[in-house]
């Protein structure tokens, strides 16, 4: 790999790369290979298509790219030229998918996508449901590019937002440009990046950091993961911008353990910038230098907020340190130097806004919410994956458009944005627009972009339990109304769902979580008791019926409500005999009847019993499901 040594350098590369690569001409099959199609079988079907082309004499270049976003049908892929889309690929198929594919010319019909077997399937990836309103800005070259091939990201105009700075512009510039476009964090605070930028450059001293928050340690949440996997230099070139707009010279960037296949294509990637002259010093033949490294943290949650994952990188223990002074302040930021800090996806923003122009990003999205955002789409939803939409779009588009709608027609019931801090929402609020005001004012927030889909069998008692018991093990233990708040109000969730609740706990979690949020140091704690509070706010008849009926109405929670056997519905069949462990199920007199005495709510003979006969309560276990038209 040739270093460049000017501008002009990078220019000419360009040109004959946009020449030479992703030709029309060229048959291409571009594999997701991102970390849920890998685990799926990708490797067994690229091995596969690779032994079948060389069989049979063809050439067909594969591209190994990031996550392409349908993670529910992976393995996918695209094949180029013809535009077609497969899904559930096997390694079984790729006879199938290159006879059909690249000799006949025509898709291999049982590889494409489809909603149902009486459907026409969706040749093309635009015409699916799932990509339709989608609009890729910070996952533009996912599913494009391979992301260990520097030349690739080139190819598709990378680093030209870069080449434009050194070239016409100055620091200043590029600072007033991404303020002027008001790209908000998209790490979930919203706080104005531009405005962290100019404050961070204004700051005195000849040596400043810029550091990047791929720490993302919500459950199910994996936005910032893919754009580290699959287009590690869009994460490079914004965090170079970056470091021109405030005279930065090193850079940092911040990766949970967990994430291997993420650190493995950083470290290439920032190998490849190095080699070619676009990272260290006297970049491109300019006065401008900047050095890049990767720190991998140790799994702890609470280095996800800002001065925790600074005391991480310096060998400290990961606690929330008290704030003024701001990390973009002397004495605030990393080893005490000012520092500027934003989360992977809103580097990756940065070099569209910088080539196209912030009018450009603020034409999309709301007035005070511009752009797109990342989700990661998870739950009891249809096509879970990874969504990319313009800030505004409503919930009920992206989980019934996009997402295709709750899974097996049952009838929606919440949905929670945010991550584990984050609130859920009822039905009511399905045609809310997602950006980041209009979710604070309801009760919940925009987090990274995990959302969570719920369903009429969810119990949101038992939701607010898990995600609390997830926030009080990962909280620091720093701030005594974090610990000791979050580890009160898990006691009386817990007690709740066994069925020991007691009247006065509705409202002393009301009080608690109250009192957490005003009283704790960090966001994280300040955060921590929303799904409770939301939950309560618009589910509170769940918990008065857990309280003082005793019963869950979603049969989650063990402990509640008594189990009899209706002997109308019952065939004898003795299934719910055998499910007890504990000899509560008797037979006496062809009937079946369960002994309290021995009973332990188990639900096992609940789940077993195929006539729905057993009964919780006075309310027999049902299979039937609405839906939200």
């Amino acid at each position: 790999m040739e270093k460049l040594s000017d501008i002009n350098g990078l220019k000419s590369l360009r040109e004959k790369l946009m020449g030479s690569v992703f030709r029309d001409d060229v048959p291409r099959l571009h594999v997701c290979c991102g970390t849920a199609c890998m685990a799926t079988g990708a490797p067994k079907v690229i091995e596969n298509v690779e032994a079948v082309t060389k069989e049979r004499g063809e050439e067909i270049e594969i591209v190994k790219t990031g996550c392409q976003g349908l993670c529910q049908k992976g393995p996918v892929m695209k094949a180029e030229p013809n535009g077609y889309f497969y899904q559930k690929v096997k390694g079984s198929d790729a006879h199938e998918l290159v006879v059909n594919t690249y000799s006949a010319g025509v898709p291999a019909r049982r590889l494409l996508y489809r909603d149902s077997i009486l459907d026409q399937p969706n040749v093309m990836m635009d015409e699916l449901p799932f990509y339709k309103k989608q609009m890729r800005i910070a996952l533009r070259n996912n599913g494009v590019i391979d992301p260990t091939k520097i030349e690739h990201y080139i190819a598709v105009g990378g680093y030209s937002a870069f080449e434009k700075a050194l070239s016409s512009m100055t620091p200043d510039d590029v600072t007033n440009e991404v303020d002027k476009a008001n790209l908000r964090g998209r790490g979930g605070a919203g706080f104005p990046a531009g405005r962290k930028w100019i404050h961070s450059k204004n700051q005195p001293g000849d040596i400043k950091f810029v550091i990047a928050n791929g720490d993302e340690g919500d459950p199910g949440a994996f936005m910032d993961r893919s754009i580290m996997e699959g287009d590690p230099h869009s994460l490079i070139e914004g965090m170079l911008l970056c470091a021109y707009a405030i005279k930065a010279q090193y850079g940092f960037i911040y990766v949970r353990h967990e994430y291997p296949l993420a650190v493995k294509n950083l470290r290439i990637a920032i190998d490849q910038a190095v080699a070619m002259g676009l990272l260290g010093d006297n970049i491109l033949g300019t006065d401008f230098s900047f050095t890049l490294d990767i720190r991998e943290g140790a799994g702890a949650f609470v280095c996800g907020e800002s001065t925790a994952l600074i005391a991480s990188i310096e060998g400290e223990r990961g606690f929330p340190r008290p704030r003024p002074p701001r990390l973009s302040e002397p004495g605030g930021g990393l080893f005490g130097y000012p520092s500027n800090l934003n989360n992977i996806e809103s580097y990756a923003c940065v070099p569209p806004i910088i080539e196209k122009g912030a009018d450009w990003f603020k034409s999309i999205g709301t007035e005070n919410s511009p752009g797109t955002k990342v989700f990661a789409l998870t739950g009891k939803v249809v096509n879970t994956g990874l969504v990319e939409v313009p800030m505004g779009t409503t919930l009920r588009e992206i989980i019934f458009e996009i997402g295709g709608g709750v899974l097996g027609g049952k009838k929606f019931k919440a949905v929670q944005t945010g991550g584990p801090s984050g609130g859920c929402l009822p039905e009511s609020y399905l045609d809310l627009s997602v950006d980041f005001d209009s979710l604070k004012k309801v009760g919940s927030m925009m987090g990274s972009g995990g959302m969570v889909v719920m369903d009429e069998e969810t119990c949101m008692v038992d939701v607010a339990r898990y995600f609390l018991s997830f926030t009080q093990a990962e909280s620091c233990g720093k701030c005594p109304p974090c610990r000791i708040g979050t580890y009160q109000m898990l006691e009386i969730l817990e007690r709740i769902t066994r069925g020991e609740g007691r009247p006065e706990d509705i409202d002393k979690l009301q009080k608690l979580g109250e009192s957490i949020q005003e009283g704790s140091l960090c966001g994280l704690g300040q955060s921590a008791p929303n799904p409770v509070l939301s939950t309560l706010k618009y589910f509170r008849e769940e918990y008065e019926e857990h309280v003082h009926d005793k019963y869950c109405r979603s049969y989650v929670c063990n402990g509640l409500g008594m189990y009899t056997i209706d002997n109308i519905n019952c065939i004898l069949c003795g299934m719910c005999k055998d499910a007890c462990a504990f000899g509560a199920v008797r037979e006496m007199r062809d009937k079946y009847w369960i002994d309290q005495d021995y009973c332990t709510k188990c639900k096992a003979c609940y789940t077993a019993c195929p006539t729905d006969a057993v009964m919780i309560g006075k309310r027999p276990k049902s299979r039937t499901a609405g839906g939200v038209k």
